[in-house]
């Protein structure tokens, strides 16, 4: 069976890579600026799986059945709203100058989709982050390498933001963008298990 990512996010694939799985991406091209919720729980989940189901349609499309499809989609939840990926630096900057010494929660959606069947399994986890009291000349700096503008909350762990997060309480893959034990426990629910997608590859 192919695993198939449904995400662009270098992250997400490097983690799964590095978990065994050799992926193949095809980017769902969701717009997600129609997709609104008052729970940022509740929007990333809707979002994944649409971003899931909508290249399910594309493998059907094309005739294949033998795949499971995942789709994710990670927003951070701070001071009551819900943020994904800054518009521009500007926009960056303000929201680190408000997190800075604060915490938020990470939430990543998921979810699994078997081609053949059409059987869904889909869960959302969830991260507490403690930010670090940085400078203003520190978040000009970050701000300045173009990476906050790339990821939702505007902060990676697996990167340069990794030196402005203090520390985390939960899963930090699912920080990175997919939670390996909570996945586990999809492909656990439509009966494949992790190993056969080693000995795949």
């Amino acid at each position: 069976m192919t695993f198939v990512l449904a995400s662009a996010s270098p992250a997400r694939l490097r983690t799964l890579r590095a978990a065994g799985l050799e992926p193949e991406v095809i980017v769902s091209g969701v717009d997600e600026s129609n997709v609104e919720s008052a729970s940022a729980a509740a929007l990333c989940a809707t979002l994944a799986r649409l971003k899931a189901e909508a290249v399910v349609n594309r493998l059907r499309q094309h005739g294949r059945s033998d795949a499971i499809v995942l789709g994710c989609d990670s927003l951070l939840e701070f001071d009551g709203r819900i943020l994904g990926k800054p518009a521009d630096a500007q926009e960056a900057t303000a929201r680190w100058r408000e997190m800075r010494g604060r915490s938020g929660v990470l939430h990543t959606g998921h979810c699994l989709v078997r081609v053949d069947d059409g059987d869904i399994a889909e869960a959302v986890a969830s991260t507490t982050v403690w930010f670090a009291d940085v400078t203003d000349q520190e978040i000009a700096t970050y701000v300045d390498t173009g990476e906050p503008m790339q990821v939702a909350g505007a902060f990676t762990i697996d990167g340069l933001g990794g030196w402005f997060v203090e520390r985390i309480d939960g899963d930090a893959g699912n920080v990175i963008g997919v939670s390996l034990p909570v996945l586990r426990g999809l492909l656990t629910k439509l009966g494949v298990g992790v190993a056969d997608l080693w000995a795949a590859h």
